[in-house]
């Protein structure tokens, strides 16, 4: 049996389930969505096209939010909009996704936005915009926020014009996970940031207690955080007394591209080359196919080879479990609402850069090397 439009009953039903968690929470993951509806992700997005087809539902990267009344004039823009709390004041928050590393900033930030009885309207990158600006420019303009907690993308060409507009406006504004200065003298910009470059070193000192001597470091090629994290497995290597060249430093191409399981072969060729024991990956996609190819190629886990991952978003569901070092996403978010707020109440204080550092989780991917006899 099928309705007049074509879609069956056990589709319809769905996109009613869907629309009414959207209700409950006012922006739902894709991931979230195959957990709770129990079909696979290639039919949540075709209903989530379905849905932003008649006007119902916006699309954004990593899942789908609810279009409601006040949101209406933004129809055509891309930019998902979400009210959490109530309060006499907006702040605007923009991140770049709303999948993987970003919900835990964002829900540290509603946190601290409740307990200064405070409205944030959240946005998402589009699918479509290469630039910040239009959504930023409706945020202050279209909706007079109080206050920005951004994640600007700082590789636009663009992102110079931005920051410096966004000075301008006089707004308070933070930026998240990102640092940026604007004018001739380079003003330096309040941010909150994770301390990667930090993190990174701890991860690999923890390996060096272990008895490693040689700890490579493997990059997601793709990712703004890895630049830091090779800063601090440079620091660690440098205070190690090992020569980085003498070990493994790879950025490995993205997770479904036709050269990455060549590029893991080449990690794990270069470690029996050069005697490297230990790994520090970013992030745990790419930790847990370097380990399951480790097992493809009969290398053991943390026998033959250790690794600690940098992220641990999931790298505790891995087997064996990922020892990994954890960004204080929560805290995050938490610390860039609490900066956003203390400007407001002061706008004539000195700019604060606050830098918040990781923790370090060990499980069962890390031991002592092997003994070569």
């Amino acid at each position: 049996m099928s309705t007049s439009d074509g879609r069956g009953p056990l589709q319809i039903e769905r996109r009613g389930q869907l629309l009414d968690e959207l209700q409950r929470q006012g922006m739902v993951r894709v991931s979230d969505l195959v957990d709770l509806l129990g079909v696979a992700a290639v039919t949540i997005r075709r209903d989530i096209s379905q849905l932003a087809a008649e006007g119902l539902v916006r699309r954004v990267h990593g899942g789908v939010t609810l279009i409601v009344a006040e949101d209406k004039s933004d129809e055509d823009t891309g930019a998902p909009t979400r009210t959490v709390t109530s309060g006499s004041r907006t702040l605007g928050m923009l991140v770049p996704s709303l999948d993987y590393y970003w919900p835990g900033v964002v829900r540290g930030a509603e946190e601290a936005a409740r307990e200064h009885h405070l409205k944030v309207v959240l946005r998402g990158s589009s699918y479509e915009s290469e630039d910040d600006r239009p959504q930023l420019d409706r945020l202050v303009g279209g909706l007079g926020v109080d206050g920005l907690l951004i994640t600007p993308r700082m590789e636009a060409p663009t992102i110079d014009a931005t920051l410096e507009w966004l000075a301008a406006t006089r707004v308070p504004t933070v930026l998240v996970e990102r640092t940026g200065t604007v004018g001739p003298h380079h003003a330096v910009l309040e941010s909150v940031v994770s301390d990667h470059a930090l993190g990174a070193a701890m991860g690999v000192r923890h390996l060096l207690s272990l008895g490693h001597r040689k700890v490579g470091v493997v990059l997601s090629k793709n990712s703004p955080t890895s630049r830091h994290v090779l800063h601090g497995w440079y620091d660690a290597a440098a205070e190690a007394g090992y020569s980085p060249n003498d070990t493994v430093e790879v950025l490995l191409p993205a997770l479904r591209s036709a050269e990455f399981d060549a590029a893991l072969d080449a990690v794990l060729d270069r470690c029996l080359a050069t005697g490297t024991t230990a790994l520090l990956v970013h992030a745990d996609a790419e930790a847990m196919a370097v380990v399951q190819r480790c097992e493809e190629r009969h290398l053991t886990v943390p026998g033959a080879l250790s690794i600690v991952a940098y992220d641990d978003e999931v790298a505790g569901l891995c087997s064996p479990p990922l020892t990994a070092v954890r960004p204080p996403r929560r805290s995050i978010g938490r610390a860039a609402v609490d900066l956003v707020v203390a400007r407001i109440a002061d706008p004539g204080r000195p700019t604060h850069r606050v830098v918040i550092s990781p923790s370090l989780r060990i499980r069962e991917s890390t031991a002592p090397p092997q003994d070569p006899r």
